[in-house]
């Protein structure tokens, strides 16, 4: 399983961080996965979604297509197929529909539910 670290603390202005303190927790705490089916979103290096219609993902494990899906417009394609969170490293090759052409590979690994394509 992929090794999770804490983000770190930045202010935006680059001063000292604001902190809002909560007086009370409001709803319990998520004790598991908010997706059920593998999730990836592809996006620009600032983190602003691709337009991807006409766009679709196939997902390896080696070199044997498990899943075949299309994006939607907004940048997110959905694995239906894949529950999770993943117990294997998958391999995500984006293709350009009308001609086949491969955009990107990237390397997903186990224990996750959602994953991000940048660039």
């Amino acid at each position: 399983m992929a090794k999770r670290i804490k983000p770190t603390l930045k202010s935006p202005s680059g001063g000292k961080a604001r902190v809002v303190k909560r007086a009370a927790q409001l709803a319990p705490q998520q004790s598991g996965p908010i997706f059920s089916r593998l999730t990836v979103v592809w996006v620009t290096d600032e983190g602003i979604p691709f337009n991807t219609t006409g766009f679709f993902a196939r997902l390896f494990r080696g070199n044997t297509v498990v899943s075949t899906a299309n994006f939607d417009r907004f940048g997110v394609v959905r694995f239906n197929n894949i529950t999770t969170l993943t117990t294997v490293v998958y391999t995500i090759r984006i293709f350009r529909s009308f001609d086949g052409a491969l955009f990107r590979t990237r390397t997903i690994p186990s224990g996750v539910e959602t994953f991000a394509v940048i660039g």
